[in-house]
């Protein structure tokens, strides 16, 4: 078969195939969500790095990306949200359309430390995108056991204070607050775009 054969019979092949696959929009979900009636998540008032009130229930309507951690934290917390916050990133990147619904959130698990401008210095180095939380002791608590999250302050060092030992768990949670998937943030930032593509709609 000559070239000029062989575009004729390729060519009709070609155009039914690219139409094909412009068809095909994100792959549906391949079963019921991972964490589904699981006992995570629930009311909490917290405060913002501005000083302001905010609910859980603020955030209806909105999918939230959910990661408990502290400032001062040396080696775990700030690669655990550098990669949950590329992962976002490059989501949106691919989804401008769904960008604004996804609402990436930092708990702190050291209200000790951690006021409110502290909080707005830190999570301002990971994006404007990321919300920032911190309250009383009993507000954080209150928080963390609602979300399974285990956290126990250390003994003092002269040298660098005290660390927080703590879960490092990230979770997607839906537009009604509901557990979804645990996010990889202790993995690779392409693991937190791929359970994002999967659920997020």
């Amino acid at each position: 078969m000559n070239r000029l054969a062989m575009f004729k019979l390729f060519r009709p092949v070609a155009a039914a195939l690219a139409l094909s696959l412009a068809a095909c929009g994100p792959s549906a979900p391949s079963g019921p969500p991972p964490l589904e009636g699981a006992a995570i998540g629930g009311p909490f008032e917290l405060v913002n790095g501005a000083g302001q009130t905010v609910r859980w229930s603020d955030y209806d309507g909105k999918w939230r990306m959910v990661y408990f951690g502290y400032t001062w934290c040396p080696d775990v917390c700030p690669f655990d949200v550098t990669r949950m916050m590329r992962g976002y990133r490059d989501w949106a990147e691919q989804n401008p359309d769904l960008a604004d619904d996804v609402v990436p959130i930092f708990i702190t698990v050291d209200p000790e430390r951690d006021t409110p401008e502290k909080i707005a210095e830190y999570t301002s180095k990971f994006g404007p995108q990321l919300v920032g939380l911190t309250g009383t002791p009993e507000a954080i608590r209150q928080a963390a056991d609602a979300f399974a999250v285990y956290y126990s302050r250390g003994d003092d060092d002269d040298q660098v204070g005290y660390k927080v030992d703590h879960s490092n768990a990230a979770y997607l949670m839906d537009r009604q607050g509901n557990p979804i998937a645990l996010l990889p943030v202790d993995e690779s930032h392409e693991g937190v775009t791929a359970v994002l593509g999967e659920w997020v709609r």
